[in-house]
């Protein structure tokens, strides 16, 4: 889509929509198209204990920054609530909360393809932006936490899909740079899978199950083949000679071996064990795998890099990915709510995040320290992919938009439909939702 704090994106649920994962269906049963209203313009007012509402925290630290705050606010406590890892799953779980108008979840981590819908929803109050150091942030960030050009959510973490590659396999075959296009991908893997070291090695692979993050990968391809699924005004046009390009890619690469068969079952994890085992030679994978993928657990430590995803004439794009705090419209507390989310994302927090999680960063100048590029390496890969990112489909019903296109991609990649008949599909099943043709 959590990935990571969201390491992982994935499956479905009931209403409208926005890389690590959401996932889809039914209505959005959204009662408001604006982002004004009582619940948004509410007054941020209460104390007391709260909740910090998000996916499984698989990174393993966000309980010792709870415990930070909790030991300077002892009446005004955090409590962590862990939904599943499936991003899709998370987003079924806030929705249905708000649509009860429990007040058992205060703050929620949204992954950035929920904002317009819980915005429009009514499910999360609009912030003062005034009161953040937004300046200070990656634009792209900034811009995928507001709905209607207003704030309702405060970015914490990032994210933009990059190409891990083996260093010592293309070593091993003469090869001296990473792949920029998708044919030079699949003839690289063929020299290396034709070298004792490569022999046996899959050739590359993404996210392909039918939950968010095949939307995901489905909407990189589409885009870095020079296509749109709906353009700037939110209008769909994904039955183009360009998105045919992009998703036919994807159907080939599965028919000629380029993607393993069992790619199609894979989602952020499986795709990470098969790369931390050296089963892969090229991975597309969210920033979150650096660190994981150099643990003394894994097989390919200190033999691999990271590169900007290939795409059909060059470098492609990445889905812009990553999450934000937003404060429950049905909270009792949102003063303290509004203070734990100033205190939670901060640039110190931010840089905390990247050097125990691997998680992107935020704040621009944290990409710019020499010293931390040092120390990862990745930095400037990963922040071009975030600045040059394109956002999912910033519609209200998300959840009806990202199930259209897993079903269309899903049809073609699975051989159930052509990708001509996919991609008609998906522009009518868009225009159906959006209402707009």
């Amino acid at each position: 889509m959590q990935r990571r704090m969201f390491t992982l994106l994935a499956a479905a649920t009931a209403a409208g929509l926005t890389i690590t994962g959401c996932g889809g269906g039914g209505n959005s049963g959204g009662s408001s198209g604006g982002g004004g209203g009582s619940a948004s313009s509410a007054a941020l007012t209460g104390t007391g204990p709260i909740t910090l509402v998000q996916g499984k925290d698989t990174s393993g630290f966000v309980q010792g920054i709870l415990d930070d705050w909790n030991k300077q606010h002892a009446d005004q406590k955090v409590r962590l609530i862990e939904l599943p890892e499936s991003a899709d799953a998370q987003r079924s779980q806030m929705i249905q909360n708000a649509q009860a108008k429990s007040d058992a979840y205060d703050v929620l981590v949204v992954d950035n393809v929920w904002t317009a819908e819980f915005a429009a929803n009514r499910y999360i109050v609009g912030l003062p932006e005034n009161e953040f150091p937004t300046g200070e942030m990656l634009k792209p960030v900034v811009e995928s936490a507001k709905y209607l050009n207003k704030l309702y959510a405060v970015p914490n973490s990032s994210d933009g899909g990059m190409l891990y590659y083996r260093t010592d396999l293309l070593k091993a075959a003469g090869i001296s740079a990473p792949p920029k296009t998708w044919d030079e991908m699949k003839a690289d893997c063929q020299k290396i899978q034709a070298t004792s070291q490569g022999k046996g090695k899959f050739c590359y692979a993404g996210q392909f199950e039918k939950y968010e993050g095949l939307t995901v990968n489905a909407a990189e391809a589409i885009n870095s083949a020079g296509g749109v699924i709906t353009d700037e005004s939110g209008k769909p046009n994904v039955n183009t000679p360009e998105a045919k390009a992009g998703l036919g890619w994807m159907v080939d690469a599965f028919k000629d071996g380029t993607i393993p068969k069992e790619a199609i079952t894979y989602k952020e994890e499986e795709g990470r064990r098969a790369f931390q085992e050296g089963k892969l030679i090229f991975h597309r994978q969210w920033p979150y795998q650096y660190n994981l993928a150099n643990g003394k657990d894994s097989s390919v430590a200190g033999k691999f890099a990271v590169a900007p995803l290939p795409g059909l004439k060059g470098p492609g794009v990445s889905s812009l990915g990553g999450h934000a705090l937003g404060i429950s419209s049905f909270s009792k507390n949102k003063k303290t709510a509004l203070d734990f989310i100033k205190f939670y994302t901060t640039k110190e927090q931010s840089q905390k995040y990247l050097e125990l999680a691997s998680q992107a960063p935020i704040y621009t100048s944290i990409y710019d320290d020499p010293a931390l590029q040092k120390k990862f390496p990745y930095l400037s890969v990963l922040k071009e992919s975030i600045l040059s990112a394109k956002a999912r489909p910033k519609v209200v019903r998300y959840g009806d938009a990202t199930q259209a296109i897993q079903d269309a991609a899903y049809g073609a990649l699975t051989g159930s439909m052509t990708t001509d008949a996919a991609l008609s599909q998906l522009q009518t099943k868009l225009e159906e939702i959006t209402g707009k043709k």
